[in-house]
């Protein structure tokens, strides 16, 4: 397997990055509405935390924050057809990590349910998803914010 070294990644958010270059996710055919952007890597602000930057290698100013949604929607499933997977280089979906993106809305946070990404993580491939079901949203509230904020004001 060949090995690669690691990469300074310049960030609008963290400066610049250096990462181990086997850490960078290659998705092919980017993410809805970000073609261009086809490596990322995922940061981890802190080791207990649940949530993730998932930054482009490509675009300094483009990252957005994700989270495993089976910490916040333990009956989530992402379906993926044989063929998705076979471009993850993975046989089933066990041998996948799924995120979902995290957006603040109003007074809480959202995650994006319908629109999953999938990396495979042995290849380290990845795809974005779009799930026809719809009791999955773009905006599943997963935390409310207005508590947390009267709480620190109390």
């Amino acid at each position: 397997m060949y090995l690669m070294s690691n990469l300074e990644i310049e960030t609008t958010r963290f400066g610049k990055v250096t990462v181990d270059g086997d850490r960078v996710l290659d998705f092919p055919s980017g993410l809805l509405g970000f073609a261009h952007a086809t490596r990322w890597v995922l940061l981890q602000p802190d080791e207990e935390g649940c949530f993730y930057w998932f930054q482009s290698c490509d675009q300094e100013d483009l990252a957005f924050v994700v989270t495993d949604p089976q910490y916040w929607v333990p009956d989530f499933e992402a379906i993926i057809r044989r063929e998705q997977l076979e471009e993850l280089g993975a046989n089933q979906i066990e041998d996948a990590q799924v995120f979902v993106i995290v957006n603040r809305y109003q007074d809480t946070l959202t995650a994006n349910l319908q629109g999953p990404l999938v990396v495979g993580t042995a290849s380290r491939r990845g795809m974005q998803l779009v799930l026809a079901e719809k009791r999955w949203t773009t905006r599943h509230v997963i935390v409310e914010l207005e508590a947390a904020s009267a709480a620190r004001t109390a």
